[in-house]
């Protein structure tokens, strides 16, 4: 199975699928639609951990790589979803440089960090798997969705560890006092999401985002992100479902709201 950094470092923009329903049966629809990768989200999702484990393993049959969004910045989230056999972590509410060295120390093997020995998942479709192979094999996304984060984004997007940036378009428009929308349309929140961008080239950082659909990947493919979110299995399911409904009934076929919440 080509591994997720192969994926995202590859030099093309990339798809990525969101899971936010508890179901292994669930990730496994997600894992063969297409998608380069796929995101479990263990903050704002339904998921536990022990929903996360059968999750992992139905993407691993898929063949497509995996990462986990954790509940927050704690060593514990992190450690158990990479041992679990994560590929890639997404933290939420990246604050400041402290906050990436915290994320990054926790994802880490000594001497680069304090990540413990245990990969329980991590290393059985990995013969050479040793610390050094699986710090290679981690990509580690900082989120930076706050005030003080894009003020400290450069800082942030220096730290040694951090792969990639999280754009949650919902979250940067509540903390800035905008109404929390994936829809970027306001030429404020749009300036917040370009400044995150234009710092992520300056730093070598992979972009990424959550977008509102075939539209908003689009555009922000556009724009230069390489990692772009296009709906979660809840959206999907939700939109899909509500729109035949409505059909059959011979009402109006509106647009059902996406995930709004990253």
């Amino acid at each position: 199975m080509v591994s997720l950094r192969e994926v995202l470092t590859s030099g093309e923009p990339t798809i990525g699928g969101w899971c936010s329903l508890p179901s292994a049966f669930s990730a496994e629809l997600m894992g063969r639609s297409g998608f380069d990768w796929v995101c479990v989200d263990t903050q704002h999702g339904l998921i536990g951990y022990d929903q996360l484990v059968p999750m992992l393993q139905a993407l691993a049959a898929t063949g497509t790589p995996a990462l986990v969004r954790v509940p927050w910045n704690q060593p514990d989230h992190i450690m158990k979803a990479l041992d679990a056999g994560a590929q890639g972590i997404i933290v939420p509410m990246v604050n400041d440089a402290e906050d990436a060295r915290r994320a990054v120390r926790a994802a880490k093997y000594p001497p680069l960090g304090t990540r413990s020995w245990g990969p329980i998942r991590a290393a059985l479709d990995v013969p050479d798997y040793s610390p050094a192979r699986g710090d290679e094999r981690t990509v580690l996304a900082a989120m930076i969705e706050t005030p003080d984060g894009v003020a400290n984004r450069d800082a942030i997007l220096a730290t040694p560890g951090i792969d990639a940036c999280y754009v949650g378009p919902s979250d940067l428009a509540l903390g800035h006092g905008m109404t929390p929308t994936l829809d970027v349309v306001d030429g404020a929140h749009a300036g917040l999401v370009g400044a995150i961008l234009e710092s992520c080239r300056e730093h070598g950082v992979l972009p990424g985002i959550h977008c509102d659909g075939v539209e908003g990947a689009r555009r922000w493919r556009e724009a230069g992100f390489r990692m772009t979110t296009l709906a979660s299995d809840a959206a999907l399911v939700r939109r899909t479902a509500t729109q035949w409904v409505d059909r059959l009934r011979g009402g109006r076929e509106e647009a059902v709201s996406p995930d709004s919440y990253a």
